[in-house]
């Protein structure tokens, strides 16, 4: 990475958590499974940050948790569902700063808990049940009052670490795919394909392939929940916001971002039979765990488009493997 925004990115303040670079790998019996006109297929392994079953969240929260950040920090406070990845790992890296952590959760856990609702209690965060997600911002704020009114202070990191700071994760995390892209035969355009839903993550990708100028990367952003309209509001909303950190007055890639919302299903963490069928097809053609969440679903899309025919078999796609799969022993 050259040139001055790209410098300040690359000496940006981290949190070293994950186990970095994760592989690049080539997913040939998937590729055979969606027949002759399937394009070349490869998988980015986000799932193996490392740090707490890895997954996203680890790569966002190095640069959320940056050292300068949490001077005079006692607590760490965030929200989520009752299976949140990011409620996982931020908890995990309280634990490992020697921080206290609470966790705002909408919803009960199951009795006993389990999936990620027992590694939130493994990592010994303090949990506030709200009934509802627009209790957990007050909750969150009450929660951050509390510790100061006994002497502490709270570092409320918002849900998912999905803000223009944790943005700035996954634009390096571009960085690195080229990388990797590098060593591979050229081809026209390299499809992107990542689950979507507080867009944290697809925020990044988008600021590191405009700071890039990789015009031949197209990214697929397939909704967990949003809307697709929502989906590219935030996602252009967070990359512009690590634009402005990096100082950087260029134009986002808007035409390379695409936000697909039909494979929702009836909702948030309620599987579809596509998403079924992309769970089973990962794990019995190349090993892979996804979960029913969030990656199933985006691989229910990539698969969806393959099959359609939007991506041409000419061309490249990587799926985003961003973990998750605690959810699935839930």
């Amino acid at each position: 990475m050259t040139g001055a925004p790209l410098d300040r990115l690359a000496a940006w303040p981290r949190l070293r958590l994950a186990s970095l670079p994760t592989r690049l790998v080539r997913a040939r019996n998937l590729r055979t499974a969606l027949g002759a006109e399937a394009p070349e297929l490869w998988v980015k392994m986000d799932s193996e940050t490392g740090f707490a079953l890895g997954g996203n969240k680890v790569r966002k929260l190095e640069t959320e948790l940056a050292p300068d950040r949490l001077e005079g920090v006692t607590h760490l406070v965030t929200a989520g569902g009752p299976q949140s990845n990011h409620c996982r790992v931020t908890a995990a890296a309280a634990a490992h700063l020697g921080l206290g952590c609470v966790l705002a959760i909408n919803g009960e856990a199951s009795d006993p808990p389990t999936g990620n609702a027992l590694l939130h209690r493994h990592f010994g965060a303090s949990i506030l049940t709200v009934s509802s997600r627009d209790e957990r911002a007050p909750a969150m704020a009450e929660a951050a009052r509390d510790i100061a009114a006994e002497g502490g202070r709270a570092l409320i990191v918002p849900l998912g670490a999905s803000t223009g700071l944790g943005a700035l994760g996954y634009a390096l995390a571009v960085g690195e795919l080229t990388s990797q892209l590098a060593d591979l035969p050229e081809v026209e355009r390299t499809w992107l394909f990542v689950s979507a839903s507080s867009c944290g993550t697809l925020a990044g990708l988008l600021l590191g392939v405009s700071l890039l100028e990789r015009a031949d990367v197209r990214l697929v952003g397939v909704s967990a929940d949003a809307s697709a309209f929502e989906l590219r509001t935030d996602t252009l909303r967070l990359a512009a916001e690590g634009a402005a950190l990096l100082g950087w007055e260029g134009q986002l890639r808007e035409g390379a971002l695409a936000a697909a919302d039909e494979f929702v299903g009836r909702g948030y963490g309620v599987p579809t039979p596509a998403s079924r069928e992309a769970l089973d097809l990962f794990g019995r053609t190349e090993g892979i765990v996804l979960d029913p969440v969030y990656t199933a679903k985006a691989a229910a899309g990539m698969i969806s488009w393959i099959r359609s025919g939007n991506v041409p078999p000419s061309h490249r796609v990587v799926f985003v493997h961003t973990g998750g799969h605690p959810a699935l022993f839930a």
